[in-house]
């Protein structure tokens, strides 16, 4: 199992005192739209506009005029929000993040640098700083029976006692195109997902997913 701290370096998001309360990423998914609507209200207004209730946007960002912005959502410095994006709320998009084209956010923490550029759909779901997901690649939230997810490593397991989870992606994790992150999946830091992957449970830190195995990245 990885703790908050093991995925995440918490100075790359603004989200970081927030998760500080937390052992487990899991359990901040049920406290972001509040923790948006907190972070909002603090944010200058010299480099955030306010342009509908709920939703702030830093001036150097570049939403294009297709994207569709529900409510409880912070748009950081340097990002891009592409053409048809849909943010449908609860989406905290770090700075110098890119939400591409026709990708789907819901009830998520993107860190700085994340990269969500290509029919991606992200829900109840935290990337940390660097994660990318390739074209295609999508976190399932829901399992299949809709009973409640719970996460595995090995022969341990963790009860989230929530219906909906996608994936906690770490650091510099990379997803490969077309992939599907299962329900409580977690990915550790700097670790990697082959393309046309279905991952269930966890891939340790500096590993790859490779089909029907995991193995070591070489130093």
């Amino acid at each position: 199992m990885y703790k908050v701290e093991e995925l995440f370096d918490l100075t790359h998001t603004r989200a970081a005192e927030y998760l500080k309360k937390f052992m487990w990423p899991h359990e901040a998914l049920s406290g972001i739209k509040p923790m948006i609507e907190a972070l909002g209200a603090e944010l200058p207004k010299d480099e955030f506009e306010h342009p509908a209730p709920h939703v702030w946007i830093a001036r150097d960002a570049v939403v294009a005029p297709t994207a569709c912005l529900g409510e409880y959502v912070i748009i950081d410095h340097g990002a891009e929000v592409r053409h048809c994006a849909y943010i449908r709320g609860s989406a905290l998009i770090g700075c110098n993040t890119v939400v591409g084209n026709s990708t789907e956010l819901k009830n998520v923490i993107l860190f700085d640098n994340v990269q969500v550029p290509h029919y991606n759909y992200v829900g109840d779901s935290i990337l940390g700083y660097h994660a990318h997901m390739g074209a295609g690649a999508v976190t399932s939230n829901v399992k299949g029976d809709r009973t409640l997810v719970v996460i595995r490593d090995g022969s341990e397991t963790l009860e989230t006692n929530l219906k909906k989870m996608g994936a906690m992606l770490g650091d510099w994790a990379e997803i490969g195109c077309n992939s599907v992150l299962n329900p409580g999946t977690i990915i550790g830091r700097n670790a990697q997902v082959y393309p046309l992957t279905s991952v269930r449970g966890t891939v340790p830190a500096n590993c790859i997913h490779k089909g029907h195995e995991i193995v070591e990245k070489h130093p």
